[in-house]
């Protein structure tokens, strides 16, 4: 009698063992980016869909045709009538998708962004590709170094709208403030909407009304290389330097020919493999979005909840900004 109440216990044990990893598998998880033909973003969908495929579950990629607010609720909308398990999203505007991502989340979908956040109440937790401040900074100091510490200097972001690059600018603004910069001059900040036609008309037309413009920050992966397919074919890559965040495969004729010096980037593989992973561990309640909550990301390690710099909200971080320049762009440029 003992033997077959312990075989059954073993059964028992092993259909459960069985359900739960059913469970971790069963889903269906949206990926929203901010618009159709973004490099960037189809390396983060190449991730994300690594993560979430090899634990079984399903993923449903949408891109909008133009980055703006009103695709991307209607995507949303779709999303909630589809009944999607999560929903990530790298987002057109900090708080406009609040209602439409608040119907979600009161219909059970569990809501995550990456890349570019929403506002705390629109989301559980963002996952954030790097520091904020570091990023920010750090291209001012480069782009100080390559023009000598003086001389004018300009933006090339993406939308006005874009969390990330608003709050980059940010700290580049404030980076400008310290002494050491007092003879460098930010005369414009100019958006290409992350559109590569835009992104060049905005390069033209700072060289155009900026003669003197002596360096381009582009913290946006399509208009650096906008920017810097401008600068080549107009030969000012000795008068001008070029610096920002930027995919090693696109930039990597620039860097070798010198029209960038050197750019930052993390990889968007690997942020989009742990916005994956979160989605997972959202779905199955392994976390919440509460501070000081850890997982598994899978091939990433443990990765831990934080508060936002801001204090608003919570975080999960992906790591440190990866400087690229010519001694190493050969390296990566077959990667991503």
């Amino acid at each position: 009698m003992k033997k077959l109440l312990v075989g059954v216990f073993v059964l028992i044990m092993m259909f459960s063992v069985v359900g739960f990893a059913a469970a971790q598998a069963d889903g269906t998880y949206a990926l929203v980016v901010k618009s159709a033909g973004n490099p960037f973003m189809e390396r983060v969908r190449e991730g994300f869909a690594e993560a979430v495929e090899a634990q079984g579950g399903e993923v449903i990629y949408r891109a909008p045709a133009e980055p703006t607010v009103s695709a991307q609720i209607a995507i949303i909308e779709q999303l909630i009538t589809q009944r999607v398990n999560v929903i990530a999203i790298a987002a057109n505007d900090r708080d406009a998708l609040q209602p439409a991502l608040q119907r979600a989340m009161n219909r059970g979908i569990k809501v995550l962004s990456l890349d570019s956040a929403v506002n705390p109440q629109s989301r559980m937790v963002h996952v954030n590709q790097a520091d904020p401040e570091l990023i920010g900074r750090v291209q001012i100091q480069a782009i100080s170094e390559m023009i000598g510490g003086e001389g004018q200097i300009a933006i090339l972001s993406a939308t006005s709208q874009a969390t990330n690059q608003n709050l980059w600018i940010e700290y580049m603004k404030d980076e400008l403030k310290k002494p050491k910069y007092e003879d460098i001059e930010l005369v414009r900040v100019a958006y290409g909407d992350d559109l590569r036609d835009k992104s060049v008309a905005e390069t033209e037309a700072l060289l155009q009304t900026y003669p003197d413009l002596k360096g381009i920050i582009a913290p946006t992966t399509v208009g650096i290389a906008a920017a810097a397919r401008v600068l080549s074919t107009r030969n000012l890559g000795d008068e001008i330097a070029l610096t920002g965040l930027g995919l090693p495969s696109e930039m990597a004729e620039y860097i070798k020919s010198g029209v960038c010096e050197w750019m930052y980037l993390w990889n968007p593989i690997d942020l989009g493999y742990l916005g994956g992973e979160t989605a997972v561990a959202l779905d199955n309640e392994v976390i919440t979005g509460e501070v000081g909550e850890t997982f598994e990301a899978g091939r990433l390690g443990e990765r831990k909840v934080v508060e936002t710099l801001s204090g608003e909200g919570t975080e999960i971080m992906l790591g440190e900004p990866f400087k690229f320049d010519k001694s190493n762009i050969d390296e990566w440029k077959d990667v991503y």
